[in-house]
């Protein structure tokens, strides 16, 4: 009876590992038999979680298959989890993806946008009115006496454009200012900049805008210096060793959510673009529609040490 528990107690273990590595593994076409989902949760992770949870079992419908979601409070972490493959997908912005096309091939699936092109945001620096800044001229005369703050360091719109854009005007973001420092998110160096802990903040135009709406800050709070050119979305991106055929059927089932699931989409998009929920949709991206952004970070130190 002894021989037979022990068996028994073994063969569950055999199970259970089993079973934890079949639902990263892909099977004999290339399709994986649990869907793994990374992404960064952002400013708002509850908020985030909510209005997700509609679109997880949305794609569970329609790819016939469980999904889930791996939330990250970083995109390091989410690049790390598709190098290990630990998701088969991800959601990253523009910039990590960038990155993390550096260290594996990656297939772009959807992008929001409208009328075929993807929808795009900007970069922006501010201050607060305290510091009587007006303009980036007043940033370079003063910078020595001023204090920087940057959003995550893998951060498109809140670190590494608006670094590059600072070196490009002769201001060494390492070396120019009194103080450079990192918030760790959007909200989090807009607020540092809102209560004058730092002189100077980066972040991005719908983080600015869902902020004032929301309350928490006022427009007479911050004074923009700079905004960017304009950056392309967020990209849906999956693995390369998915079959093609898998990843076709993801890209079709977001694109075809506009119409199967409006009202989850809206909530999506209305996250921070809520006068555009109407309009935007998931539309095909590929990899070239980065390749501005490429050329723009391209001489940064950040971008160098990456490759």
């Amino acid at each position: 009876m002894k021989q037979l528990l022990c068996a028994a107690f073994l063969l569950s273990l055999v199970l259970v590992a089993g079973g934890c590595k079949d639902k990263l593994s892909l099977d004999a076409n290339g399709d994986p038999h649990t869907f793994v989902v990374g992404l960064y949760e952002g400013d708002n992770p509850g908020e985030v979680s909510r209005v997700l949870e509609p679109i997880r079992l949305y794609l569970e419908k329609k790819l016939g298959m469980p999904v889930e979601f791996q939330k990250s409070t970083d995109y390091t972490t989410v690049i790390e989890a598709l190098l290990t493959k630990k998701v088969h997908m991800a959601y990253l912005s523009a910039l990590p993806y960038v990155l993390a096309t550096q260290k594996m091939k990656l297939v772009p699936l959807v992008v929001l946008g409208r009328n075929g092109l993807p929808h795009m945001y900007h970069s922006i620096i501010l201050t607060h009115p305290g510091t009587g800044l007006k303009n980036m001229d007043d940033v370079k005369a003063r910078a020595k006496n001023l204090t920087l703050c940057f959003a995550d360091p893998a951060s498109t719109s809140g670190h590494i454009v608006p670094k590059a854009y600072l070196t490009s005007i002769g201001l060494d973001p390492d070396k120019a200012f009194k103080q450079t420092m990192f918030a760790g998110s959007h909200y989090a160096s807009t607020l540092s900049v809102k209560s004058g802990k730092v002189d100077i903040g980066c972040t991005f135009d719908f983080s600015l805008n869902k902020m004032i709406r929301e309350g928490i800050i006022r427009n007479t709070d911050v004074v923009i210096l700079w905004e960017s050119d304009p950056i392309v979305g967020e990209p849906m991106v999956m693995r390369s060793d998915i079959s093609p055929a898998f990843a076709e059927k993801v890209r079709k089932a977001f694109m075809q959510m506009g119409v199967d699931d409006p009202k989850d989409l809206k909530a999506y998009i209305s996250m921070y673009m809520p006068t555009q929920a109407d309009s935007l949709a998931w539309i095909p991206v590929s990899d070239t529609s980065y390749d501005a952004l490429r050329k723009i970070v391209s001489g940064t130190s950040d971008f160098k040490q990456s490759q």
